[in-house]
């Protein structure tokens, strides 16, 4: 078996095309695809602390806030202290990302869409299924 019927090898290729795909659409907004996703997360659910974000994502604290930090210096997100912990910041979509919120959804979904092409409707369930349960 040669490097290019490798796992490792088409996994790590696959992922850097995807993310190219992905990282060109969300280019002119100024942001990455994991900023992106962030933001996705706190569209889903406003007001996570950074550790919830970084559980859901699967991102590891340090990660999630040089993430953070930038988000909030594009000011995509605003931070705040909880109301019942002061100790405990909490994430939510500044205005700017509520007002975007059409386009990322609508850019991910392109860019999913051009990546899955391909694919029979079957095998984009069997292909999502087998990286979920890998993960």
């Amino acid at each position: 078996m040669g490097y290019v019927d490798c796992i490792v090898f088409l996994l790590a290729k696959a992922s850097q095309k995807s993310q190219n795909l992905l990282k060109n659409r969300l280019k002119p907004l100024g942001l990455t695809s994991v900023q992106a996703l962030v933001l996705e997360a706190l569209m889903e659910e406003d007001g996570l602390t950074a550790g919830e974000i970084g559980k859901r994502l699967l991102l590891d604290n340090a990660t999630v806030s040089g993430v953070l930090d930038r988000l909030a210096d594009g000011q995509w997100i605003t931070k705040h202290s909880d109301a019942e912990d002061k100790r405990v910041l909490r994430v939510f979509l500044a205005v700017k990302a509520k007002e975007m919120e059409p386009r990322l959804i609508h850019d991910r979904n392109a860019a999913n869409e051009e990546i899955l092409a391909g694919f029979t409707m079957e095998e984009r369930v069997v292909l999502k299924r087998l990286l979920r349960d890998f993960l």
